[in-house]
């Protein structure tokens, strides 16, 4: 049996150094996440500017946002398909109150 993993394009360490680090301003980011030539996403755009509205919005309004947890205690979903985290604990101050929120 074989598995195509598409989604591990994206994590070449051929391509990218630090393939497994979040970069955001990674240059040259030649990820495939909307496709290449003809097949490129006609939303890509849109989708990259309401990211770039949802994380600067974020943290302009909570500034102090951190990890809740070590980075080493993260535990990855084990599938072939999607990479992600089974949990993101994050904590931040709530305004006027002295105890920080999770």
């Amino acid at each position: 049996m074989v598995y195509a993993v598409l989604a591990s394009a994206n994590r070449d360490e051929r391509q990218f150094e630090r393939p497994d680090e979040l970069d955001l301003s990674r240059e040259p980011n030649r990820h495939l996440a909307f496709g290449l030539g003809v097949h490129y996403c006609l939303g890509a755009p849109l989708a990259r500017l309401e990211g770039q509205i949802a994380i600067n919005t974020l943290l302009r309004r909570l500034p102090d946002l951190h990890l809740a947890v070590p980075p080493a205690t993260l535990r990855r979903w084990p599938g072939l398909v999607l990479h992600g985290l089974e949990a993101l604990p994050v904590a931040f101050a709530r305004r006027g109150a002295s105890t920080p929120a999770r």
